[in-house]
This record gives C-alpha cells, sequence and structure tokens, in this order.
C-alpha cells in the first residue's frame, strides 16, 4: 500500500468513526431518542436532559474518544499533518453523517478529542473550559461555543505553526456554524438549560 493510499484509508476512516451515532445507542439504551425528543439534537447534553447525567456523561466520553481515537491514528500513520487531516475528518463525520442523510451531532466532544490527542495541553484546557462554563452558567451552548473559541487561541498560545492553528480555527468554526440555532435561541433568551433527565 502506497502513503497515499494509507493516508486516504485513514481519513476515510476516521470520517466513519465520527458517524458512530452514539446518542442514539445509549439514548435507546435507556429508553429515549435524542433525535426525536428535546432538542433533536443528538449529543451529549441532549442525552444528559433525557436520561440523566451517567447517559450523558457516556455518550460525551465516547464521542471525544472518536476524535481521539481518529487523530491519534492519524499521527501514528502519517505524522502531525494526517493525524489533524483525521481529526477534522471524525469532526466531519459527527456533524455530517452520510448515515443520517448528514443531520449528524454538534461535535463538541469529537472536538475535544481530537484536540487532546493533537494538543494534549491545549485539549485539557479547552475540556476544562467546557466544564467551568457549562457549571457556572448551565448552558451547554455558551459552554461549547467559549470552549471552542479557545481552542485555536490556545493552539497558537502553544506555539505550533500557523497551519496547525489553521486547523484547529477549522474545526472550531464547523463547531461554532453548527450552534447557530442555539446562537439564535439565546438572543431571544430561549435556550435551555442542562437539567438532568429521570435516570441518574
Amino acid at each position: 500500500m502506497t502513503a497515499a493510499a494509507a493516508a486516504a484509508g485513514c481519513v476515510a476512516g476516521a470520517y466513519a468513526v465520527g458517524t458512530v451515532p452514539t446518542a442514539r445507542i445509549v439514548g435507546r439504551a435507556v429508553g429515549h431518542d435524542p433525535t426525536a425528543e428535546g432538542s433533536g439534537n443528538p449529543g451529549a447534553s441532549t442525552v444528559y436532559r433525557l436520561a440523566g447525567r451517567r447517559a450523558g456523561a457516556l455518550v460525551f466520553v465516547v464521542d471525544a474518544a472518536k476524535g481521539a481515537i481518529a487523530t491519534a491514528a492519524g499521527l501514528a500513520i502519517g505524522g502531525r499533518a494526517l493525524g489533524l487531516a483525521a481529526g477534522l475528518a471524525a469532526v466531519i463525520g459527527h456533524v455530517a453523517p452520510v448515515t443520517r442523510r448528514l443531520r449528524g451531532g454538534r461535535g463538541v466532544a469529537t472536538a475535544i478529542g481530537s484536540a487532546a490527542a493533537a494538543f494534549p495541553v491545549v485539549g485539557a484546557g479547552v475540556a476544562a473550559v467546557w466544564v467551568v462554563v457549562a457549571a457556572i452558567l448551565r448552558t451547554a451552548s455558551v459552554a461549547s461555543l467559549v470552549a471552542m473559541t479557545a481552542m485555536p487561541i490556545g493552539v497558537a498560545a502553544d506555539g505550533r505553526p500557523g497551519w496547525e492553528v489553521g486547523v484547529a480555527a477549522a474545526i472550531a468554526a464547523i463547531v461554532v456554524a453548527r450552534h447557530a440555532t442555539n446562537v439564535r435561541r439565546l438572543l431571544r433568551g430561549e435556550e435551555r438549560v442542562l437539567t438532568g433527565g429521570e435516570h441518574h
């Protein structure tokens, strides 16, 4: 297998990993369908609202693992460029899965997982920002927007080359764009807060 074929296979595999519908799998296991209840977004925060802290945390961890595994595989196979390309592909797979007519989740956890594999210190910092903002404001979308804004800034502050900052910014931009409806609800004062469901 040529290096180009290996790289293409890695990126395609990363996209496929990103499409794994964690929220739907976990949600249905506890009697909920996150694509048909609440906001309809198949993500950790929706599962948290519907089914409680444990289910929501499980979705977040697995979705983050998708980004981390994809990025780590790319790093191992082809170095920094392939690692970041694979992380980007995993995020795209999560937010725009061909298996669900390109209707996926917001991509926050997968982006954080990718950052953790590519930029461990920055990834840990971004995750901490998300947790702190969510704990204070009880609003997942605000925590996500702040965390994603912080990610490319953190990568730049970490002294990474411009192209790596650019990839981090691209990932963050995709996630922020997927929060457009949340931003509109925030502006109207109608955004949902993080209130756990009945199964804790």
